[in-house]
């Protein structure tokens, strides 16, 4: 073999050996970019996943305040119905109780004829007549009116249960002396 020929080969082998480590590079580079690949589209069908149960929870987020919205709208609908009863109830509290201002001098009086003029037993109070609601102790309580909307209240109120102004005493408590 000539010097020439032994270069040759020599450049040769030299060349197959960086052609295998070349080679060898290269196939761990794609096996690395296959790793990548496939990593990247488990990652994305795991993000079509989120985004669907993201999906799903915002409509169910969506029902609840729905229904949050509802029960406000209830409690809305039940206050104004008890405010609205409650005002009843005072009106017949307070009409009750100014009927019963004028029945009580009527009675009296139909008794006082009915001993006099008939010999007649009086007639039977409120509480003592068969079914009456009305009890010895319930007596309408005792009312003033309103300064702002002018409804009887109850003497101690506060506040007016029914338009919710302050109220103020006529007769108020003087500070005591120290």
């Amino acid at each position: 073999m000539t010097a020439e020929n032994e270069r040759e080969i020599y450049h040769k082998l030299e060349a197959m050996k960086e052609i295998r480590n070349k080679t060898i590079t290269l196939e761990r580079m794609k096996r690395s970019i296959l790793t990548e690949v496939r990593s990247g589209d488990a990652e994305g069908r795991c993000l079509q996943q989120y985004k669907r149960e993201m999906e799903l929870l915002q409509q169910e987020k969506m029902s609840h305040v729905e229904e949050l919205r509802q029960i406000h709208a209830d409690i809305n609908a039940m206050e104004t119905v008890i405010k609205q009863t409650e005002e009843s109830m005072s009106r017949k509290l307070s009409a009750a109780s100014r009927l019963h201002e004028d029945y009580r001098p009527l009675k009296a009086e139909v008794d006082l004829l009915r001993r006099q003029c008939l010999g007649l037993e009086r007639l039977p109070d409120l509480h003592e007549e068969e079914g009456s609601p009305v009890t010895p102790e319930q007596q309408p309580p005792p009312m003033k009116s309103c300064l702002s909307c002018h409804q009887q209240i109850h003497r101690n109120a506060p506040i007016c249960p029914l338009c919710k102004a302050k109220s103020r005493s006529r007769n108020p408590k003087k500070p005591k002396k120290k």
